[in-house]
């Protein structure tokens, strides 16, 4: 064997949300952040485009997302359907984070490729940024919310109109016991064909 199987499996069943309201002030150093971004650039990527993009919040950075986000939801949510709590959350998360990364794709200019593997190959390259951050002991939380998908979140990252932002990956070290949890047992998941 090449690795140590059982160590990697516990790193993989350890990996854990952990929201930017359970962060310590404690800070996630710069060298850490990049071998997160170096490791989630070694995920698989079809035709080896690499089409993950990050966009790296620190310092006062994070103020400046928490003003876009936070203005950006009250223009492009209609009012009846506006949330105090979201909003909120837009505003906080990123000042209650150590780091926040915008995990985006670059859309390959001769779409060979998909999208929907472009999608997948920065999905994989976010699970090895989680993966890292456990490894680390540093929480971390991949939020979605609809704003991003917006064209005024690519504007606002400079990304190019057929380019998406995947998801807010918050950074911080935790202030709770890391967290405990379960999957179904695999017979729930899984089938085998044999003939």
């Amino acid at each position: 064997m090449r690795y140590n199987l059982s160590e990697i499996t516990e790193l993989i069943r350890n990996r854990r949300t952990i929201y930017p309201e359970q962060f310590s002030e404690r800070k996630v150093h710069r060298e850490q952040i990049e071998l997160m971004l170096n490791n989630a650039q070694w995920a698989p990527t079809h035709g080896n485009t690499q089409p993950w993009r990050f966009i790296v919040f620190a310092d006062a950075g994070r103020e400046k997302l928490s003003d876009f986000l936070s203005r950006t939801y009250l223009e492009i949510t209609p009012i009846d359907k506006q949330n105090d709590s979201k909003l909120a959350k837009m505003i906080n998360r990123p000042l209650l984070s150590s780091a926040v990364i915008a995990v985006c794709m670059s859309r390959q200019v001769e779409e060979k490729i998909e999208e929907i593997e472009e999608i997948e190959a920065v999905a994989c390259a976010i699970q090895n940024i989680h993966l890292t951050c456990t490894a680390y002991g540093i929480g971390g939380f991949w939020s979605t919310p609809k704003l991003i998908y917006h064209s005024k979140m690519n504007d606002f990252l400079g990304l190019k109109e057929k380019d998406k932002c995947l998801g807010l990956f918050y950074l911080g070290y935790p202030t709770i016991e890391w967290p405990e949890s379960h999957r179904k047992p695999l017979e729930y998941n899984s089938s085998w064909i044999n003939l």
